[in-house]
């Protein structure tokens, strides 16, 4: 059964957001993840005759989304945009979509916040102010140990919180 264009235009509209969303979360980049999902949108109705419809079209295009966003990591094309911004970072101005900075900075505060204490200041100082477990247990006045077993139990702690959210990169660290 081949689609046709109002079919795709369909699926497009329901589900180009949330796949613009997960590809982000493994880009860091709008733009990248915006070419990632046209991509797959390009592949999926050029090789529609490989699909089987059992009702999974959304976790079918979530994984050609998170396997192309890993390609696109692994490719020569990212590491030299890596190696660009790094030089070029004062430059460089970062476009983000809202709804992306939104769900990243109120969801993933959010469940930071109601932490407790001791893994919170932890997981803030690591991920937000990028410390190394080194200054982190130097500032903390505890031993290196103790600040990744912190690090261990805020992650733990927040997998619950954040499985409603598509957010392998966080999951999986």
């Amino acid at each position: 059964m081949l689609l046709e264009i109002k079919e795709l235009e369909e699926i497009m509209q329901q589900h180009t957001e949330r796949l613009i969303r997960l590809a982000f979360y493994y880009v860091k980049d709008l733009q990248s993840a915006e070419d990632i999902v046209q991509d797959v949108f390009i592949k999926f109705y050029d090789n529609q005759q490989n699909y089987e419809e059992r009702g999974e079209l959304r976790a079918y295009l979530s994984r050609l989304v998170i396997n192309k966003s890993k390609d696109y990591l692994r490719s020569w094309t990212y590491r030299k945009i890596q190696v660009q911004q790094k030089i070029f970072a004062k430059q460089a101005v970062t476009k983000r979509d809202m709804l992306v900075q939104q769900d990243e900075q109120t969801l993933v505060e959010n469940a930071i916040l109601a932490l407790p204490l001791k893994q919170r200041e932890v997981l803030i100082y690591f991920y937000f102010e990028e410390m190394p477990v080194i200054n982190i247990a130097e500032l903390l006045c505890i031993p290196e140990s103790t600040v990744k077993t912190r690090l261990r139990r805020g992650r733990e702690l927040l997998r619950p919180k954040l499985q409603h959210i598509e957010w392998e990169v966080l999951l999986h660290e």
